[in-house]
């Protein structure tokens, strides 16, 4: 059995902030702004698993009212929602992401973003990808305002004798 989910997530630069994405720390005169680290492809990609499982999103299970994830690292919350998958009995079947940002180029971050992904989601680099675009310097993005991030995953039922019980 297969379960498919989309994630979006979008957050404000500032100069006040590291700018993490994908679990790394990425050299930048602005970060993203956020109750947690901000890090907007890893929200995504928590909101696709999420979806997929019929679970809502991540603002339900880790609201930015409770103070325990202010400052949080992105990629704990990511092995949080894994473990309610595979509580499931779910694996990541492939995950792609998208993050869209002017600047900076984040091609030179990518491998280490997958690899931060496929730890955090037990799963191995190969069902995972992750691609960076710019928008031709239109909209917030493309103004340097802020950064967001597309996810789409696919998850695989591992016990099909629980088939119709997510």
């Amino acid at each position: 059995m297969f379960r498919i989910g989309h994630g979006y997530d979008v957050h404000r630069l500032t100069k006040e902030r590291r700018l993490i994405l994908g679990g790394v720390d990425i050299p930048y005169g602005l970060g993203l702004l956020g109750h947690s680290d901000a890090d907007v492809l890893l929200h995504a990609i928590c909101d696709a698993i999420l979806g997929a499982l019929g679970e809502g999103d991540i603002g339900r299970h880790f609201p930015d009212s409770d103070p325990a994830y202010c400052g949080i690292s992105s990629l704990k919350l990511l092995r949080e929602v894994m473990a309610l998958a595979q509580a499931k009995g779910y694996r990541i079947g492939n995950l792609d992401a998208t993050v869209i940002a002017q600047a900076p180029r984040l091609a030179p971050h990518v491998r280490k973003m997958v690899e931060n992904i496929a730890e955090a989601c037990g799963a191995d680099v190969r069902r995972v990808n992750i691609k960076a675009t710019t928008t031709e310097e239109l909209g917030f993005e493309g103004r340097g305002e802020g950064i967001s991030a597309h996810a789409v995953v696919l998850l695989e039922k591992l016990r099909v004798d629980e088939e119709l019980d997510l």
